[in-house]
């Protein structure tokens, strides 16, 4: 009896109805882990999250102001850093749908100050970083006011550009993301309309979409209530690092993550101009070749994991900030943060991820498929020149592979061919050629160049002093204790690591000397936004 109770308990068990799934987590309780190291000891960040068209996660995380004890929260106001730049670009395009400008028009049309190396530069080009107009910021770096170092204005901005007496490139030929024409797409603004872009926007913009707590940080000494103050981690805790310039349209938004989201929804239904001005806006560009980039007007457009998607990052002192939208889907993710050490773009995707990641395809990250021997380890690991400006690239082990120095790993795919995660080709030939090619078809050429080991009367033929009109600066170099140095007034000192042949690595980027007979006669600067900029000797 006992087995037929058992048997028959059995059955009923199996054909009773099983009982209902357990009701998914909603989405505050799904997100809330990922911002867990944000706490009351620490500043930290916002989310909003719209699915569905319905906004189903609005948080705030960590502190707004650690003096105070001001909790984040998701009206709280941050700076949105280069998440800026699509309100700025549809700033423009409103004034084209005017007829008051054409996104064609050479700049030096509204801008006359500038100088005529940007004579053939267009707003659009501008708009799309292919304007090859050095960054402002960057200048201003190698002058020894880094941004927000200074309060640095407009005014600044277009004295630096002004003085510029070379492009990185033609324009149009290539991509370099440049602050420089944002700043810009602002001064066009106000002389075109007669607002200014705060004005502007707030008008044609901001209170239309119904963003009641977002303005432009066009004065930085403005008290906005509500702000988020930014920070920066160092050995003894954290400290403030607030954008103290009053330069903007580049960066500079200050808005929440509901305004954020508010904002997104343009994206999906045009409700400011029509549809065609946001087609403009999200349009990929082209460089003059014809090849299409992944850039459109201040966003970038592609995909995430099968979905559609527009998409920016922003970072300015030590706000950090992301945007992704997928218009189709309905689905926008909107991260703010006041620490320097958040990464917003990752906090973004993990977000992603966790609330919509059922729908989205699977992610397929870049693998290496190939085993490199030490022996093919060590015939890519390098010092590498590029061509077109000199930059000093450096190869090296890792492990069972190889990374740039500073940089990407590169996930080996044959003994020749690597890919970046970023899905860049680095191809090494056998002759000591390098070439990268990027995802919209770029090709970069590299030389590989042996290791310089410089003796006393090498660096002694580099040393004395330098002077760049462009950047309105002048470098002493000097060698002490077998060590080449750049001093700067009042007491910059700048420490160059050998290289290739007269480059060197410093914290200007890569510096390379031009010799002559006995002595150089001058060197170039080149980072990633500003390419060979010169200093010519001026004396022994």
């Amino acid at each position: 009896m006992a087995l037929l109770a058992a048997l028959v308990g059995a059955l009923l068990q199996a054909v009773a109805p099983a009982a209902p799934p357990a009701p998914a987590p909603a989405p505050a309780a799904v997100v809330a882990p990922l911002f867990g190291a944000w706490t009351e000891a620490t500043p930290g960040c916002a989310v909003g999250v719209e699915r569905d068209g319905r906004t189903v996660v609005a948080e705030g995380f960590g502190m707004a102001d650690l003096e105070h004890q001001i909790p984040n929260t998701a009206d709280t106001i941050f700076e949105a850093g280069s998440v800026s730049k699509q309100f700025t670009a549809a700033a423009v395009l409103l004034l084209a749908r005017d007829g008051r400008l054409s996104l064609d028009d050479p700049v030096r049309r509204h801008l006359p100050e500038l100088p005529e190396a940007a004579a053939a530069v267009t707003i659009r080009q501008m708009l799309q970083h292919t304007s090859g107009l050095r960054d402002w910021g960057s200048v201003a770096g190698i002058a020894g006011w880094p941004r927000t170092s200074r309060v640095h204005t407009h005014a600044h901005v277009l004295d630096i550009l002004s003085r510029q007496q070379a492009l990185n490139f033609p324009p149009g030929s290539r991509w370099s993301y440049s602050n420089s024409g944002y700043n810009l797409a602002a001064m066009l603004v106000e002389r075109v309309s007669g607002l200014s872009l705060r004005e502007f926007s707030r008008q044609r913009l901001f209170e239309p979409l119904g963003m009641t707590r977002t303005s432009w940080r066009d004065d930085h000494t403005r008290i906005v209530p509500g702000r988020a103050l930014a920070y920066a981690r160092r050995d003894d805790g954290y400290h403030l690092q607030m954008p103290f310039e009053n330069a903007y349209g580049n960066g500079g938004l200050l808005t929440t993550v509901g305004d954020l989201l508010r904002w997104a929804k343009h994206f999906r239904t045009p409700l400011i101009g029509d549809a065609a001005l946001l087609a403009e806006q999200v349009t990929p560009g082209r460089f003059t070749d014809g090849r299409a980039h992944d850039y459109g007007l201040g966003v970038w457009v592609g995909t995430y994991r099968g979905w559609p998607e527009v998409r920016h990052s922003g970072s300015t002192a030590g706000y950090r900030a992301y945007l992704t939208t997928f218009p189709s889907r309905g689905a926008t993710v909107a991260v703010l943060c006041n620490a320097s050490d958040a990464s917003a773009e990752t906090l973004t995707y993990r977000t992603v991820d966790a609330v919509f990641g059922d729908a989205l395809a699977p992610a397929r990250p870049v693998a290496a498929t190939y085993r490199l021997t030490p022996a093919e380890r060590e015939a890519v690991a390098g010092w590498y020149r590029r061509e077109q400006t000199g930059e000093a690239v450096r190869v090296v082990a890792d492990g069972d592979g190889v990374r740039v120095a500073g940089g990407p790993a590169l996930r080996a795919q044959s003994s020749r061919r690597f890919l970046t995660d970023a899905r860049e080709v680095w191809d090494f030939g056998n002759d000591g050629a390098l070439t990268t090619t990027d995802t919209v078809g770029t090709v970069t050429a590299f030389v590989r160049e042996p290791a310089w080991v410089p003796s006393a009367a090498e660096l002694a033929m580099l040393a004395g002093r330098y002077a760049s009109a462009d950047a309105e600066a002048t470098f002493v170099a000097s060698v002490e204790d077998g060590t080449l140095l750049l001093r700067q007034r009042p007491d910059r000192v700048l420490r160059l690591v050998p290289a290739y042949r007269h480059a060197f690595t410093s914290p200007l980027g890569t510096v390379r000397f031009v010799p002559a007979a006995g002595a150089a006669t001058s060197f170039v600067v080149t980072q990633d936004r500003v390419w060979a900029m010169p200093f010519v000797r001026e004396s022994p």
